[in-house]
């Protein structure tokens, strides 16, 4: 993709793609014909992400044509989402009650979980095509024809054919239950860059900032499109993203009541599979990725989830979170859901047809496995084990021993 994008601006069938914030906005109020934003904060992380870009990134072609596109059409959804609130007040008045939210480090088996937890009716969840565009296109009717559908699935055969191996790492379609990442993009925040890109001073600056903002976007998102989805107002919703590893402070202020399901595993299998997602889809928009550098920072990475997370919850009443292992899901899901269950004081029964077709569905054989390993990122497993061997033996996870495919 990318030499066919070189071959086209050789020939003068392509310009270079200009990523600059004020252009870009320009462009995007001039597709749609409006010019509210909405709370002007989402420009701060862009101009440190637009930097980050420009020099660290080192994107090639198709890399420059993948990111201007990304970021047209995050304005163009900032654009609608505003004239969708303005012309149906009732949007913004939804409630958002009692979500039950997975937090657990990339790669510990929070899409399991989530993905469970979504085949239960009684609450809502994301669908992939919302998360990539969660604003519905004006003339969008209840019921009707919806475009973003097309949209996510033109988006998933891309992906396919730039990389097959970042769909065997985190399998996905237009219609699966999906996190809500694409809602904190919306802000242009998120880890979703950093494990696109190569932009470490982005992840660093973003670490150290009041992350609420973005945090109230991701809030308004989800009334527009349980709104679009006509589900009830009063059902939970199913949230989870590696993000609020980093966020949770915030994530509480904005939903009190809250429920959190938190997900373990050995730190060895999780820095190794995370360092081979950010590889495998970095190396798609850049011809210069170093897989070292990558393992590095996905061990920080890791490393400052994991004391965000710590810090976090010594401020978290006992009885609104509970802990869940990955081997403990593999070797009884029944039994650890039926804990989960118990925790939200629900009965599993109802919906256990439709987490055992899930399991299933995706079960061992059922798709190709992540194959990694820390060396080809330059890291070892004795180091992994020393830097995070506190997170071990603090919530007593067990060792896998060898590394092997990751949900």
């Amino acid at each position: 993709m990318s030499g066919a994008m070189a071959l086209a601006r050789r020939t003068g069938l392509a310009k270079q793609p200009v990523l600059d914030k004020q252009l870009l906005m320009e462009e995007a109020s001039e597709r749609t014909g409006l010019s509210d934003f909405g709370d002007p904060w989402f420009e701060r992380p862009f101009d440190v992400l637009l930097d980050a870009l420009h020099c660290e990134a080192r994107l090639n072609p198709a890399g420059e044509w993948a990111a201007k596109a990304q970021f047209l059409k995050l304005l163009d959804d900032r654009l609608w989402a505003q004239q969708w609130f303005a012309e149906h007040p009732e949007i913004l008045a939804r409630p958002l009650p009692r979500p039950v939210i997975v937090v657990g480090i990339m790669r510990s088996g929070t899409t399991r979980m989530h993905r469970l937890l979504s085949a239960d009716r009684r609450f809502s969840h994301l669908r992939q095509f919302e998360t990539i565009s969660p604003v519905p296109r004006p003339g969008f009717t209840h019921g009707g024809k919806d475009s973003r559908i097309t949209l996510a699935k033109r988006i998933g055969m891309v992906a396919k054919l730039s990389n097959p191996k970042t769909l065997d790492i985190h399998p996905t379609g237009a219609m699966q239950p999906e996190e809500e990442l694409g809602l904190l993009v919306n802000s242009m925040w998120s880890m979703k860059h950093e494990a696109q890109w190569f932009v470490p001073s982005y992840g660093r600056w973003c670490e150290e900032q009041d992350p609420k903002p973005a945090y109230l976007q991701m809030a308004r998102l989800l009334q527009l499109i349980g709104w679009a989805q006509q589900s009830s107002s009063l059902r939970p919703w199913i949230l989870k993203t590696p993000q609020h590893m980093m966020d949770l402070p915030t994530l509480l202020e904005l939903f009190p009541d809250a429920r959190l399901v938190f997900t373990h595993r050995d730190p060895v299998a999780v820095v190794g599979s995370a360092a081979s997602l950010a590889w495998n889809q970095t190396i798609i928009y850049s011809d210069h990725a170093d897989p070292h550098v990558i393992g590095e920072e996905w061990l920080r990475k890791t490393r400052v989830m994991i004391e965000r997370m710590r810090k976090a919850r010594d401020s978290i009443p006992a009885e609104r979170m509970i802990d869940v292992h990955f081997d403990e899901m593999d070797s009884d899901w029944r039994g650890a859901m039926g804990r989960v269950y118990d925790f939200l004081g629900l009965d599993i029964t109802p919906t256990l047809p439709a987490m055992a077709d899930y399991q299933r569905r995706t079960g061992s054989g059922k798709r190709r496995r992540h194959v990694y390993s820390l060396s080809e990122f330059g890291l070892t497993e004795a180091r992994v084990a020393e830097e995070l061997g506190d997170y071990v033996a603090t919530y007593g996870i067990t060792r896998e021993g060898r590394q092997r495919a990751a949900s």
